[in-house]
């Protein structure tokens, strides 16, 4: 199960990346992956809510603002998604 939710939460970045999905859908549905959170270590937990945190206040803000980088905030969560993956894949 949580290696599909890996790929619902890819694809639903994808999405957003490409303009079809809100940031907050995308953040809806990334908030709601408790079991994913679940299967990997505690220190993931925190470092993926801080990441939609900054994702949120970013869509405040124009494209990019000097406090904000939505591109690096997307590249930032698709590293927290391969890390994820590889944790879940040693795991197994």
């Amino acid at each position: 199960m949580s290696l599909s939710s890996l790929a619902s939460l890819r694809q639903a970045l994808t999405d957003l990346r490409n303009d079809t999905m809100s940031v907050h859908a995308f953040s809806a549905a990334a908030r709601a992956q408790d079991e994913l959170l679940q299967a990997l270590p505690p220190a993931f937990g925190p470092v993926w809510h801080q990441l939609l945190d900054r994702l949120e206040s970013s869509a405040l803000f124009s494209e990019e603002s000097c406090s904000f980088s939505q591109r690096d905030l997307l590249d930032s969560l698709a590293l927290w998604l391969d890390k994820a993956e590889l944790r879940l894949a040693s795991a197994s």
